[in-house]
């Protein structure tokens, strides 16, 4: 008999009260293909395709998704492909920035973070959200300190259409601040970006769940990367005690059967 594929490991998202497989899929090749920064263009993948890679993410032991009003028909498309039991998912969208012909537009006010949410829940055919973030445009402090936004996220979630909220951010600065007010996190965190180490540190001391974006630099990788620069990422990240789970963009299923196996030796691996 061959061998059973060893379990993709489970990490608290600190006292989120969420648990998260320690890869998680990002979404925006779901629904958007304009003004991203990928090294190569691709094509929306069809109804078909895009069940097959959600289906092979479940199969695998991700129960994380990412998504964004951001990205273009994400949300409506998981609303409508998403495979299996709605409990078997921890669902993770944004609110702030939003993508109409063509280009980004943010609005950070209270009053455009509760209709975000309002339509997520919506276009997502679920009750509630287990966690949403801001999508910070670079301006990181002053949407914290300024803009109501944290305040109204914290005020949904004791209504219970959110579980969880947090802030993805930009600069170190703002990530320290934001931190202060938030459940979880989402940094940029890899061999080849550590600017925002800082960051993680201070949530490991509180508590913070951290989700890391950019893992692989977009496929961007330097010069110092080895032959091997996904297993060399998930090395780097999971050794930090603050990381939960890292988010992988992808629509080839051998790919994330790839990252997962990469992520499963190292997370599972004694630090």
């Amino acid at each position: 008999m061959s061998e059973a594929a060893p379990t993709l490991p489970r990490r608290a998202l600190g006292r989120s009260g969420l648990e998260a497989s320690v890869i998680g899929l990002g979404t925006v090749k779901l629904g958007r293909n304009q003004g991203v920064k990928y090294p190569k263009g691709f094509e929306l993948p069809t109804d078909a395709e895009a069940t097959v890679l959600l289906e092979t993410a479940r199969e695998l032991g991700i129960n994380l998704i990412d998504t964004a009003p951001a990205y273009g028909v994400s949300e409506e498309r998981l609303g409508k492909l998403l495979p299996g039991p709605r409990e078997d998912w921890l669902i993770a969208t944004k609110v702030g920035e939003e993508f109409r012909d063509g280009a980004s537009q943010h609005l950070f006010t209270p009053a455009h973070t509760r209709a975000s949410v309002e339509r997520s829940l919506q276009r997502l055919q679920t009750d509630h959200l287990d966690l949403v973030l801001v999508h910070s445009d670079g301006q990181d402090l002053a949407i914290v300190r300024e803009s109501g936004v944290l305040e109204e996220l914290a005020t949904l979630k004791g209504e219970g259409k959110l579980r969880a909220f947090g802030m993805s951010t930009k600069t170190v600065e703002g990530g320290l601040a934001a931190a202060e007010r938030s459940d979880v996190m989402m940094i940029t965190y890899s061999p080849w970006q550590r600017e925002e180490e800082p960051v993680l540190d201070d949530c490991a001391r509180r508590g913070v769940g951290v989700l890391v974006k950019k893992a692989f630099a977009s496929g961007h990788f330097g010069a110092t990367a080895d032959q091997d620069p996904v297993r060399t990422a998930f090395d780097f990240i999971f050794a930090h005690p603050a990381a939960g789970s890292v988010i992988t963009g992808t629509l080839n299923p051998d790919h994330l059967r790839q990252n997962v196996a990469a992520a499963t030796a190292t997370a599972a691996a004694p630090n």
